[in-house]
């Protein structure tokens, strides 16, 4: 092993050390008195319920308890309180970001993600990561992307043979995983590819039990939970190597991938570090792969079982009518969430829909259930991407990359991908639902169940 192999390892286990969700000072206790009503299950049962069963937990409970409800979670039963009206959705997004840290509700990933991940920073650190990471997400940073996604996406359809049968939400993660090694970690060598392709699938496909543990050390020597710890570290190294790779190309000044940019990124003499630009990568990585290969997924299982939603997208693929693609897309994103909740935790007492809240709870908004509300989306369980066509739903009513200063960087580069892949496999051919689908829980996400699958033929 080298110096540089020494240094890599020694950093990831200093990060699985420090970001251990459920290490650190213990929080002070919340009076659960001065909550909203919740189920009285043990937390690991409501854990479980939330983490793993949320399309039936969450609308239970929604039923059961009202517009607002408490759930506790691990560790010892600490209290998350779900909104789901858009007034109130519209509070927490507008919350003083000083006391509404998104950080410390999505400490489950800190092992993975890392202490600079955008997802996990707050106040000034915030501020500071999203100055300098936005300019690789900008207008004209978007459109350079566009070309190679088109041009990936048309690889992959190539392959595709007329009449063939596949899992849609393989071919999707499949066709956004080169995007992201492509387009976002610029990366062209084939043998680095090669070694990061199977790291990348093994940190995306990992269960809620997983991630869970984390909080358990001597469970990281064990069975699946040791196999996560060693693709980690694998991929930790595989990405040290390409960042320093990369701060020494003579075509740095040139490239456009994002990992360039970020580089290259400066406020006055600040720039990102080499553990920055690897914990930001991961990032990207995790919310900005398998949620679009979902999205994309749920959009082919919907026009593939509905004969008119299939000709007019296929219309509109040949016809360059981007916006009915990007209706399409947004709609399949609001009736089936790929992301189910938002979270803030409170630094100090706040006030949210009525409710005076004290400092440690945690507050968001259910995207699953703003999503499936007849008052904000009427006829919800409907699938029309004319909602989208034009207008918008009401604001706060349509969350998937959640609102606020926190809105996602990467909003405008999902769309962007979603609309192209869409525009190149409906170009080329139509595709055919084989059954009916119900979500399942992978990671942090919503996925088909089953896969979508579906049944191309050639146009």
């Amino acid at each position: 092993m080298t110096a540089t192999d020494d240094r890599v390892t020694a950093l990831t286990e200093e990060r699985f050390e420090r970001m251990r969700p459920f290490g650190g000072e213990t929080p002070p206790p919340v009076d659960m008195s001065r909550l909203p009503p919740g189920p009285r299950w043990p937390s690991l049962a409501q854990s479980a319920g939330l983490l793993r069963f949320r399309h039936r937990f969450v609308p239970w409970a929604h039923r059961r308890y009202g517009d607002t409800f408490t759930v506790r979670m691990l560790p010892a039963g600490r209290p998350l309180v779900l909104f789901t009206r858009p007034e109130h959705v519209k509070e927490i997004f507008a919350g003083d970001p000083e006391v509404f840290h998104a950080g410390k509700g999505n400490a489950i990933l800190g092992p993975i993600m890392g202490e600079h991940s955008l997802l996990l920073q707050d106040s000034r650190e915030h501020q500071r990561a999203r100055k300098l990471l936005m300019p690789a997400f900008n207008g004209h940073a978007l459109r350079t992307y566009e070309s190679l996604v088109t041009e990936l996406a048309q690889a992959e359809v190539a392959r595709w043979q007329p009449g063939e049968e596949f899992r849609s939400l393989d071919r999707m993660n499949a066709l956004t995983l080169e995007v992201i090694l492509r387009v976002v970690f610029g990366v062209t060598d084939e043998q680095r590819l090669a070694e990061l392709r199977p790291r990348v699938r093994r940190t995306v496909d990992v269960n809620p039990a997983i991630l869970l543990a984390w909080g358990w050390p001597s469970l990281q020597k064990v069975g699946p939970w040791k196999r996560t710890v060693q693709n980690q570290r694998e991929l930790d190294r595989l990405m040290y190597a390409e960042i320093a790779e990369r701060r020494e190309a003579p075509d740095l000044a040139d490239r456009t991938d994002v990992l360039s940019r970020l580089i290259l990124a400066q406020e006055g003499d600040d720039a990102l570090t080499d553990q920055e630009l690897r914990d930001q990568l991961v990032t990207l990585l995790l919310a900005g792969h398998e949620t679009t290969a979902s999205a994309l997924a749920w959009t082919l299982y919907e026009v593939g079982r509905d004969e008119e939603q299939l000709r007019r997208a296929r219309e509109a693929a040949t016809g360059g009518d981007d916006a009915w693609l990007e209706a399409v897309l947004k709609e399949s994103m609001r009736l089936h969430p790929v992301i189910a909740m938002v979270v803030r935790t409170l630094m100090e007492p706040a006030t949210v829909g009525g409710l005076d809240l004290p400092a440690g709870t945690t507050v968001g908004p259910s995207i699953l259930i703003a999503h499936a509300r007849a008052d904000n989306h009427p006829d919800p369980e409907a699938f029309r991407p004319e909602r989208f066509l034009g207008q918008n739903p009401p604001t706060n009513t349509w969350i998937p990359f959640g609102g606020g200063v926190r809105r996602c960087i990467g909003a405008g580069f999902s769309l962007m991908e979603g609309v192209a892949i869409l525009r190149e496999v409906l170009a080329a051919y139509d595709v055919r639902s084989l059954a009916d689908e119900a979500a399942r829980v992978r990671n942090i996400t919503s996925v088909p169940r089953d896969g979508a699958r579906v049944r191309v033929t050639a146009r």
